[in-house]
């Protein structure tokens, strides 16, 4: 009968202190609410899961105690069991995972009006590559990387010819205005 007490005073507990707490998570950031959102449906799904499950481990407790005279009934196989079992798993699988869904769709979809810069990678440092006046990026390509051409534009492609190039360890861009970044290396993988 102790067992089933301290359980159910863990979930209590658990419950008291999440609804009397003064901490509470901090935004990330004033434009990614969405994440914030989607951590907050897995904090709320997983602890009714685990108020649940903990509940149930004490009702079983309780109810399937010893108590003289009675036997055990020994059920190896319960398909009503297991399939209300798999149902429920699969229901609480997918209610975890759909909402990150959504937020990492949304946070990997550039928006139509973003510019498209180009980050280089090179051992020891960084280069970036802006488009132009016309807003474009020319292609590249490693194979005509030059002592003029650090980068590797192609030097036929009219897209190219008036890309700028920087070649600091610091990109400032402007606020407030998307940005499709495009990631390349001209020597090794940098990871």
């Amino acid at each position: 009968m102790a067992v089933v007490l301290v359980l159910v005073l863990i979930v209590v507990g658990s419950v008291l202190f999440h609804l009397l707490s003064p901490w509470w998570w901090t935004p990330i950031a004033s434009n990614w609410d969405y994440i914030d959102n989607t951590i907050i449906i897995s904090f709320w799904i997983t602890g009714i899961v685990f108020a649940a499950v903990v509940l149930f481990m004490a009702y079983c407790v309780f109810r399937f105690r010893h108590r003289e005279g009675n036997r055990a009934a020994y059920e190896p196989e319960n398909k009503r069991l297991e399939s209300w079992l798999m149902i429920v798993t699969a229901l609480g699988v997918t209610a975890l995972l759909v909402p990150g869904l959504f937020v990492w769709s949304r946070f990997v979809t550039v928006p139509g009006d973003a510019t498209a810069i180009e980050v280089v990678a090179q051992q020891w440092q960084w280069s970036f590559r802006l488009p132009g006046k016309d807003g474009k990026l020319g292609t590249s390509d490693t194979r005509d990387v030059t002592a003029d051409n650090p980068l590797g534009v192609a030097p036929k492609d009219p897209n190219g010819q008036d890309d700028v190039l920087v070649q600091a360890a610091d990109l400032h861009l402007p606020v407030g205005k998307p940005v499709k970044v495009l990631l390349r290396s001209i020597d090794v993988l940098h990871d």
